[in-house]
């Protein structure tokens, strides 16, 4: 695979878990929205559900932080691969 398909792959990648995160961060804060309707803004539900809504944003920032993480590291690798393997002496 050429650098340019490569690039194109990781980025690919790397938009597809931004927006799944972007998704699930949506998805946690509607949900949140909707239990604390339901159960009152101060009470201790909507304070629960304020701590439960941040932890999954948070861990859902981190897996897409690692994620592009680890296409960039691969694709690093996979280049300086390539290049000793395959480029002329």
């Amino acid at each position: 695979m050429n650098e340019e398909k490569r690039n194109m792959t990781g980025d690919l990648v790397k938009k597809t878990s931004k927006q799944a995160s972007e998704l699930l961060n949506k998805t946690a804060d509607t949900a949140n929205g909707i239990i604390k309707s339901v159960s009152g803004e101060g009470g201790l539900v909507g304070k629960v559900s304020d701590t439960s809504a941040d932890f999954v944003k948070n861990v859902s920032n981190t897996g897409n932080k690692m994620v592009g993480k680890t296409v960039d590291t691969t694709s690093k690798a996979v280049k300086g691969a390539s290049n000793k393997l395959f480029k002329k002496k």
